[in-house]
């Protein structure tokens, strides 16, 4: 489903290089729920940027379902993204002036859905993660985790093969946390395979394997 094959990134800085990821293989079987963990530095950011198609290696092939990601163009591979991959950040990512309801049309008015279609099934996927009384909010008047949960809702439109989580529980409150971990459980067994990135012990548990970056490093 994933994989990677001898994949290095390297930044120049200050004269010298430095290895983000050095030498990474490793194949992620689909319907896996993997949590990458390590320091600070270790590579779990930019090892999720490169797997999401938004980053490209230094060295190294890097696939989705036997797709070569960085084999494609520019314009493929976004097209591809947009039709495989979801991602969910720390910082949500909403767009302030939009409501709830217009951040979660968002991807679905570029699939070309017709208006009324985007609203119905936005407004779905807004009950679903329980804010079916927020949809006219906008991110301002909404909590940390209201937030992450519109997030999450507007990541699920394109039902994507792949999720990459980038810390989704890392500005939360331990109850909100549980609820989005329980949230990711929940798409996990509906056989999405998702990536986590997080320095939460806990969450890191919740996965059903644990991936551990060091020095850019598998170990």
């Amino acid at each position: 489903m994933l994989s990677l094959q001898n994949v290095s990134k390297h930044y120049s800085h200050r004269g010298k290089v430095v290895k983000a990821l050095d030498n990474v293989s490793v194949e992620i079987s689909q319907g896996e729920f993997v949590s990458i963990v390590g320091p600070s530095g270790s590579g779990k950011s930019t090892f999720l940027l490169m797997l999401g198609g938004m980053l490209s290696p230094t060295l190294g092939k890097i696939a989705i379902s036997g797709e070569l990601l960085y084999d494609l163009t520019s314009e493929s591979r976004a097209l591809f993204r947009r039709k495989n991959v979801g991602f969910l950040f720390q910082s949500y990512n909403l767009i302030p002036y939009l409501t709830a309801l217009e951040n979660v049309q968002v991807p679905l008015f570029l699939t070309g859905l017709s208006p009324n279609d985007q609203k119905e099934k936005a407004t779905q996927l807004l009950t679903r993660v329980g804010l079916a009384e927020r949809l006219d909010h906008k991110p301002s008047e909404l909590s940390g985790g209201q937030q992450q949960r519109v997030a999450l809702a507007r990541m699920l439109t394109n039902s994507p093969k792949v999720i990459l989580a980038d810390e989704p529980t890392g500005n939360l409150d331990p109850e909100t946390s549980e609820q989005i971990l329980n949230f990711l459980e929940e798409i996990h067994k509906e056989g999405h395979t998702i990536l986590m990135v997080t320095h939460d012990p806990r969450a890191s548990k919740r996965a059903t394997s644990i991936l551990r970056l060091a020095e850019g490093k598998i170990v």
